[in-house]
């Protein structure tokens, strides 16, 4: 019991870390909790993650993260904490996974280093306090590490294999990001399986096989089965188009059909891109000494270290340079998927370096890992808490000395100081992350964001971003005139934006059609065929919303709503316009 006694506390201290007034937040990423209210009233809207029960068109992911959130609104009803406290928990597992990864390779303490750097990373604890796919996405990529050391050791095809359904689970979780691991899993096999090239291939392909099985099985049975939601983000209404297209090589490339702004204007590109404002304060904490433990570690370590070195190395070097350098969408909380191998660099460097401290090269270079944490520290906190920024400043250049006389210097002085002065900055940041409420469809890490951006309203009132990243909260009126009578017509009302519906959707708890899909630039459905469906009476209400602007993509849900407030008579109910479809159309 003793043993385990510092996992236990790392796992508790985690579980309220992350858990800790979860419920401000609300509906979170309303977008999600939508779709897994979805879920937990239709299964045919779980199984293809269809943002409402009625399943007019699905999120513009592959679903894995909804049949978690649906599964937890079933059992649990359909609220904030149903559907947040699953990815709280992922975080949690998550972070008992890593510790469990890094021991194999580098003992106990590195794997208890490795969980405390990961639980503390501001946009871990943001992404693991959130509702969007990247939870459940870093959990099956932890665990795919694990397996992959696991199959190493012993040459094992059947850890590998399990490695490789974990990453395909991950393609069903955000489509190709998950990809990203495969070239630092394949070289750890390659490198240390005892046993020969030839099994090496062959147990490497079948892992490939698995992984193929696991992601791909959902993607068939959608591209089979023609009565269907339509699949968001694409414009042929195809779950291979969106993979490879707006979720895939258009995030490298910028040409992304159907995105606002054409999908370019993403920030500029290069190494600085992680270190910059936007994405400073969420990952790069510790993400320099990370590169200076992931180098010295390589050179100080023992076969078994350098085997998760280069787990861990790859992971980090091949994500961070495609977050680096990709032309499309990114936002910075996608950085969370760098957190874990920042963590297991860090706790395996610093045990390499300490265990060879009495030598000169070794204790510069951990000396040196923690002068460039307190700088990069100081750098970050300056803007938000100067004090605390001259505090951390000032105790990582005196442990820096330290560690470098560590062969004079007590230990019992020296790492305690050098551990504050290198979790005290994240840890700070993370607990102010943890205190505040966060919602929208890109949040932040810190105390406090903003975000604006230019709109577009067919007949409703301005909502600023409210038609694209953030849904509406709709007034006691219009959830009454909503819910009336709504058991007569598929969809209570419909709206352009998945957003707008989601708020809508939400606060009425009746199915509400997300015309366009999330930016409005989906053909789902045509202008002939909202006709058709207004024709046959399965559409009660329109109502009036903003949404971005957009370059490519189709405007048939501009067209919608321009027929619709020619068509028919506009009433306001809570400052909302409403079209009564079901009304007789105006001369």
């Amino acid at each position: 019991m003793r043993a385990r006694l510092p996992l236990l506390l790392l796992l508790g201290g985690t579980a309220v870390l992350y858990l800790w007034r979860l419920g401000d937040s609300g509906w979170a990423n309303a977008y999600y909790s939508a779709a897994a209210q979805a879920g937990a009233a239709s299964w045919r809207a779980w199984f293809f993650g269809a943002t409402d029960a009625s399943g007019s068109i699905t999120v513009d992911k592959t679903p894995a993260s909804v049949w978690v959130m649906g599964l937890s609104a079933r059992l649990f009803g359909v609220n904030a904490w149903s559907v947040l406290v699953p990815q709280a928990l992922m975080g949690v597992a998550s972070v008992g996974l890593l510790y469990a990864t890094v021991k194999r390779t580098a003992g106990q303490a590195a794997g208890l280093i490795a969980g405390v750097v990961f639980a503390l990373t501001p946009v871990a604890v943001l992404m693991f306090r959130f509702n969007n796919p990247d939870a459940l996405l870093v959990l099956l990529l932890v665990a795919g590490a694990y397996c992959t050391v696991r199959a190493a050791e012993s040459a094992s095809w059947r850890w590998l294999v399990l490695a490789g359904a974990a990453v395909g689970v991950g393609f069903l979780t955000k489509m190709l990001q998950a990809f990203l691991v495969l070239p630092a899993f394949g070289a750890a096999y390659a490198f240390a399986a005892p046993t020969s090239w030839g099994r090496k291939v062959l147990h490497l392909s079948g892992a490939l096989g698995a992984m193929v099985v696991a992601g791909g099985w959902w993607v068939l049975v959608v591209e089979l089965v023609p009565d269907r939601p339509y699949i968001g983000g694409s414009q042929g209404n195809s779950v291979l188009e969106l993979a490879l297209g707006y979720n895939g090589l258009g995030r490298l490339t910028g040409d992304e059909v159907g995105s606002v702004g054409g999908g370019r204007g993403w920030g500029s590109v290069g190494w600085s891109r992680l270190l910059g404002a936007e994405m400073g304060g969420q990952i790069a904490w510790l993400l320099p000494t990370a590169l200076v433990l992931l180098v010295a570690g390589a050179w100080a370590g023992r076969r078994r270290e350098r085997v998760g070195l280069l787990l861990w190395g790859g992971w980090l070097l091949v994500t961070a340079g495609v977050f680096s350098f990709m032309n499309g969408i990114i936002h910075a909380y996608y950085t969370v998927a760098l957190a874990p191998a920042i963590g297991a660099i860090i706790g395996t460097g610093a045990v390499v370096l300490w265990r060879r401290r009495t030598e000169p090269g070794a204790a510069a270079a951990l000396s040196g890992a923690l002068a460039v944490t307190a700088l990069q520290c100081y750098l970050l906190l300056l803007g938000w808490s100067p004090a605390l920024a001259t505090a951390v400043l000032v105790l990582g250049l005196l442990a820096a000395v330290g560690l470098f006389l560590s062969a004079a210097a007590p230990p019992a002085l020296v790492v305690p100081v050098a551990v504050v002065a290198a979790l005290l900055g994240p840890g700070a940041y993370s607990v102010a992350t943890a205190a505040t409420p966060h919602s929208g469809a890109i949040p932040s890490a810190g105390p406090a964001s903003s975000r604006g951006g230019g709109v577009v309203v067919f007949g409703g009132a301005n909502r600023g971003m409210g038609g694209l990243l953030s849904a509406p909260t709709p007034g006691a009126q219009l959830v009454d005139l909503l819910r009336d009578n709504s058991g007569r017509y598929k969809w209570a009302a419909a709206v352009v934006g998945s957003n707008n519906a989601a708020g809508y959707q939400l606060g009425s708890g009746v199915p509400v059609m997300a015309v366009g899909g999330f930016n409005g630039t989906d053909p789902a459905p045509t202008l002939e065929q909202f006709q058709q469906l207004v024709r046959s009476g399965q559409i009660h209400y329109f109502l009036g919303g903003a949404f971005m602007p957009a370059e490519t993509g189709s405007d048939a849900s501009q067209r919608i709503a321009e027929w619709v407030e020619a068509t028919f008579q506009a009433t306001t109910v809570d400052d909302v316009t409403v079209y009564d479809l079901t009304a007789e159309a105006q001369g």
